[in-house]
Parts: structure tokens; sequence; C-alpha cells
């Protein structure tokens, strides 16, 4: 069951959780929505609120509901299922199959934007900025040739984070 509690209760590493156990990052409505795999975020106060960014591709689905809608969560499974989720919401496209279905998640849509009943840990969060990364901005340029060969450099967006509910 899926209880609400403050951000500043929450005594995880969301640093680690997301580069380890990796999350969902959903955004849509009851009639239509999307979600996908997330590693790369990051988690602390950006305008005096508590802030998540997520960093998406501009070919993946999931890009047209964020830009879409004002909301997104971010949603954390038990590290038993991350192997199901995974191998599926970080390899199918939604525009050809119900990634959910597929891996035997239920939305849920009580919230102002989608999430899980299975997580973990949900954070809902309000969209507040749209950036992207522009290859002129790596200092490093490393980066862009490792990490980005097509040129398909992500949008980041930015959410004050409004809801944190967690499974206990």
């Amino acid at each position: 069951m899926l209880e609400e509690i403050k951000f500043s209760e929450l005594n995880e590493n969301l640093a680690l959780t997301l580069k380890n156990d990796w999350a969902l990052v959903t955004a849509g409505s009851s009639e239509k929505y999307n979600t996908m795999t997330v590693s790369w975020g990051a988690f602390g106060e950006l305008w005096g609120e508590d802030t998540a960014t997520v960093y998406i591709r501009p070919q993946r689905y999931t890009e047209e509901f964020m830009n879409a809608n004002d909301y997104f969560t971010i949603c954390v499974f038990p590290s038993e299922m991350k192997q199901q989720i995974h191998s599926v919401c970080g390899s199918k496209s939604g525009r050809d199959v119900d990634k959910a279905a597929m891996v035997g998640i239920t939305p849920a849509f009580d919230e102002k934007a989608p999430y899980f009943e299975q997580a973990r840990l949900v954070i809902i969060c309000r969209k507040t900025a749209k950036g992207s990364f522009e290859p002129q901005q790596f200092i490093d340029s490393s980066i862009a040739e490792k990490w980005y060969p097509a040129n398909d450099f992500h949008f980041i967006y930015y959410g004050a984070i409004e809801k944190i509910l967690i499974n206990k």
C-alpha cells in the first residue's frame, strides 16, 4: 500500500537508487501514457523547491508525453522486479506494445501523472523547465563522442517534487 511521506523524510540515497536500481519515468493520462527506464537523473534543490531531473532522448516515445503534460512520475521498484521491468521498458517502444501489461505492472491514475501500484517509491513531479544538451556545451568533448554518436542529445526535464509515495 502506497503512503505519502515528505521528501525530507525519505531515508534513501536517490542518486545510488537511480544509478543501481533504475526507475521508470512516466507521463500522460489514463487515456494515453508511456513509460521508459531511466538511470540518469538528479535530485536536489533548485529555485527554492525539491527538484528531480530526468534526461530523455528526442526519439523516445515518452518524450512526446513529457512534452505534452505538466506532470511526470519516477517509480522505483523492488530489486527483484528490475530485470523483468527493464528488459521490456528499456528496449520496447510503447508505440508498438503495452509495456505495463508485458511486465505485469498495474498503472494507477489517481494522481496528476500515471504511476505503478507495484512501485516501492513514487516521486510525483510538476514540470518546471525543459532544456537540452547541445554539442557546444560540452567542455569535455569525449562525452559527446562517447554518448551521442547519432547526435541525439537528451532533453532535460526539471520537475518540482510535489509528492512522495512509498510502499509500506
